[in-house]
């Protein structure tokens, strides 16, 4: 794991908190993990099931693509196809198991191609055989490059590119959506894009990129005044969506990694609480949905704690309310009943 935002997972250091799990039978959709096949970090099916497994009631999943995995031959543009294949054989092979992992496929396309794309995307609808449901396209960019995964680097201002937005165009007709991994210092550029294409969901990720470090680290009460407003003005878009969750990185500053203990999910639930509270009361539940970001958020707890967390975060909710949160909404928006 060398890229910048990746925390180290220690198991030994996770094992010294265990917590019982919360509500055992709530029905969960975790809206957003990865597998990895790196040098140094293998996280596949098997090591996401064990954590899937650990006690919540996760009943099915979304994947994120992960950069991984692609086509070694054929077409450049083609090559990010090789992902979905690879995820789809795997949710096939556990197709009869609880949970019924990557149920939805979120794939990588250059939608830098614009109209072009389209003949990417139907190869990955081919190949996800009922599970492709969109696609995330990178647009992390910072003045501070470290702060950036080398991965995913990205020009300044892509998401306001017109030939991007050309290729967001085409998500609508074929039914998919568009994950959005940006910086909170982007939004206002990821409004105007959500703005150009109302018929297509976008969810935000990771609660909207929020970073805390580097030169940023000094400024957290500005930061965080500007990425409520920009939240505010997407939140009037209702083709908009957040992920709540993510928010074990580096990039994020809580720092939990550096704790003598793991935290614990009361501690998580209350660093949580100012962001995640404010996306829930401006966009309501029915357009939030709570996400692991596992393996990447290993690095800083565990599974188990991470969900409990959720579940305390949201005790004084509606039981309506929960249902979304939980798994409604990650239902609606990745269209999961027609996989």
């Amino acid at each position: 794991m060398s890229t910048s935002n990746y925390l180290p997972v220690r198991d030994d250091w996770l094992a010294m908190r265990q917590e019982a799990v919360l509500e055992p039978e709530l029905p969960i959709v975790d809206a957003h993990h990865h597998f990895y096949d790196r040098p140094g970090w293998t996280y596949l099916d098997g090591e996401y099931l064990a954590d899937a497994r650990s006690g919540h009631n996760v009943v099915a999943s979304i994947y994120m693509q992960a950069l991984t995995r692609y086509r070694q031959e054929g077409p450049s543009a083609l090559k990010p196809v090789g992902e979905t294949e690879c995820v789809n054989a795997m949710a096939q092979k556990q197709a009869e198991g609880i949970p019924q992992i990557a149920k939805g496929i979120v794939g990588h396309a250059d939608l830098r191609l614009g109209a072009e794309v389209r003949e990417v995307l139907e190869a990955h609808v081919q190949a996800g055989a009922g599970r492709f449901k969109g696609v995330r396209h990178l647009t992390t960019w910072d003045a501070d490059s470290s702060l950036v995964n080398p991965l995913s680097a990205v020009p300044r201002g892509l998401l306001l590119d017109k030939a991007y937005g050309r290729g967001v165009a085409q998500l609508a007709s074929l039914q998919l959506s568009y994950d959005a991994w940006l910086f909170f210092h982007q939004l206002p550029e990821l409004f105007e894009l959500a703005k150009s294409a109302p018929d297509t969901p976008v969810v935000i990720n990771h609660c909207g990129g929020i970073v805390r470090v580097g030169a940023y680290e000094s400024r957290r009460q500005p930061v965080f005044e500007t990425w409520l407003h920009s939240m505010r003005q997407l939140a009037q878009l209702p083709n908009v969506y957040v992920k709540l969750g993510g928010l074990g990185m580096r990039i994020n500053g809580f720092d939990f990694e550096k704790g003598e203990l793991p935290p614990s999910s009361e501690q998580l639930a209350e660093a949580w609480k100012p962001w995640m509270e404010p996306c829930i009361e401006a966009f309501g539940a029915e357009r939030c949905m709570f996400e692991s970001n596992f393996p990447v958020d290993k690095g800083s707890y565990s599974y188990v704690t991470c969900w409990n967390a959720f579940k305390r975060l949201t005790s004084r909710a509606t039981a309506h309310e929960r249902a979304a949160l939980f798994q409604g909404t990650a239902t609606r928006v990745y269209r999961l009943a027609q996989s």
